[in-house]
């Protein structure tokens, strides 16, 4: 891959960037996920490359790109900007080559990208809201200190390194049908891409790209989609094409597929509590495209790739309690009932009776809407299901307390 940086990446690129990776960075397992399969309809297996050491696929890339650095540039050191798991790898493999690392990172990255980014002893700066505008901090810093850039996606040896887990998916399980992959830059779905079509070239290659970041998209289609907004997805929130990625895209991917917030965050979910393995939003994006288009891939055998699982654990522990409120297994609803003593202990035991869990009660006594004796009372319970939630609510009613389902959230208002 010497000389123009345009140069067309080849499977022999990525056979090499294979073997410049051996036994630095895990062959992480694919193995198949039959609770996603019943959740899906389709065959899946799962790449996990949430195993790496710094929990991302990113080490991959990083890895190859800095071997091929020379002594005098591994001297001057590199710098990267990224949203959180291209920083830590480029710091973790930085620090076992003794490389100086400086990462730009926007200031919404989660925590525990940041922390763990200056764990393996890179300079860390915060700039901008957006890797887009990291990036601009980062080419001028990387201009004043004359550093080696290394780029999250559009650079021949990224991709290539990015390519290897196509290889090793597809020795595991060689009749794939599909490969789901998350979009950001491309560096991820371009390698893959040429790896898999080359191997396997009936094999097709999906996309799957945050809705409020259609910055491929809108390239493949010609619209001109807003781009922008808070993603649980931030690890793909791009918005700058790659150059050299798109031409991959364009060639060997069949369809690009957007996945809005709320299939994100019960993709998270579905890997948490089906798969007892941690995903963060961008690492999740494939499931998310499956569970959003299901009869897109019924029936077939789909390689999922999760490629992250760096997840702020208080967004995590979120999005398990919405996810129950989705399937109805928190409710919180509002009773009116009269204000006089022993009331809240009626209450009480007749949800026990009923089966239910009191979570959280709100007393309200000055809604205008109640006469002057009554008062109105928030419940938050946990149920079984469904159905046990609308019999609670039915015997409520047939009790006299008139109870209305709150939306998620509602019931501190």
């Amino acid at each position: 891959m010497a000389g123009d940086p345009a140069l067309k990446i080849g499977l022999a690129d990525i056979e090499a960037a294979r073997s410049i990776i051996a036994g630095a960075v895990l062959r992480t397992p694919m193995l198949p996920a039959p609770k996603l399969s019943a959740l899906t309809g389709a065959e899946v297996y799962v790449k996990y490359e949430n195993l790496q050491v710094t929990n991302s696929f990113k080490d991959r890339g990083a890895l190859v790109k800095l071997a091929s650095l020379t002594d005098q540039e591994r001297r001057r050191g590199v710098i990267a900007m990224s949203a959180g798991n291209h920083a830590q790898s480029v710091a973790y493999h930085s620090k076992r080559l003794k490389v100086p690392a400086t990462i730009v990172m926007p200031v919404t990255t989660p925590f525990v990208k940041v922390a763990a980014t200056r764990s393996y002893g890179a300079e860390v700066v915060l700039h901008g809201e957006t890797v887009a505008e990291a990036e601009a901090q980062c080419e001028e810093i990387k201009a004043k200190r004359g550093l080696v850039l290394v780029h999250p996606y559009d650079d021949p040896r990224i991709i290539a390194g990015q390519g290897t887990i196509a290889l090793e998916m597809l020795e595991e399980v060689p009749g794939l049908d599909v490969i789901i992959i998350p979009i950001g830059g491309g560096g991820l779905i371009g390698g893959n891409a040429i790896a898999a079509r080359a191997k396997r070239p009936a094999i097709e290659i999906v996309g799957a790209e945050a809705a409020l970041y259609p910055s491929v998209w809108n390239a493949l289609h010609g619209e001109n989609r807003p781009i922008g907004g808070p993603t649980l997805a931030e690890g793909i929130a791009v918005k700058n094409v790659g150059k050299l990625t798109l031409p991959i895209i364009r060639e060997l991917v069949s369809e690009v597929i957007l996945v809005d917030e709320a299939h994100l965050e019960r993709a998270v979910n579905a890997y948490l509590t089906l798969q007892k393995t941690m995903a963060e939003g961008a690492g999740a994006a494939g499931l998310a495209a499956m569970i959003a288009k299901p009869e897109r891939f019924r029936g077939k055998k789909v390689g999922l790739v999760l490629c992250g699982g760096n997840i702020d654990p208080r967004v995590l522990a979120s999005i398990m309690v919405r996810e129950l409120e989705r399937d109805s297994r928190i409710v919180s609803f509002r009773l009116t009932i009269p204000d006089r003593p022993g009331v809240l202990g009626v209450i009480a035991t007749r949800l026990g009776s009923l089966g239910a869990n009191i979570l959280e009660v709100d007393h309200r006594r000055l809604f205008l809407d109640v006469p002057a004796k009554g008062a109105k009372l928030d419940v938050t319970i946990e149920t079984r299901d469904l159905a046990h939630a609308e019999e609670i609510m039915a015997a409520l009613a047939a009790d006299g307390y008139g109870p209305t389902r709150l939306e998620a959230g509602a019931a501190m208002d």
